[in-house]
């Protein structure tokens, strides 16, 4: 996934190897949604879920923030990458 990697280095995401990529540009909503809060039910305390998105998903700030999650998106001209992990 050419280029997800320099935007995940361009966030405050923590420098840890262990990151899981869930391309979600192709997917209608609330499929991005969906899929981003259930992988991140099975997300290890140490990871970090990298989402790809074709837009910044806003909808989803708010529940990352019940959830206790702390995020950063970098935005790129075809895509918007959203780094999440547990504080």
């Amino acid at each position: 996934m050419s280029g997800v990697e320099s935007l995940l280095a361009e966030t405050d995401a923590p420098p840890t190897g262990d990151h899981e990529v869930l391309d979600v540009r192709d997917l209608p909503p609330p499929q991005p949604l969906k899929r981003t809060l259930e992988t991140l039910s099975d997300l290890d305390e140490e990871g970090v879920l990298v989402q790809v998105n074709d837009r910044v998903p806003q909808h989803l700030f708010p529940r990352l923030d019940d959830r206790g999650f702390v995020y950063d998106t970098v935005e790129a001209e075809d895509r918007a990458v959203t780094a999440i992990w547990r504080e």
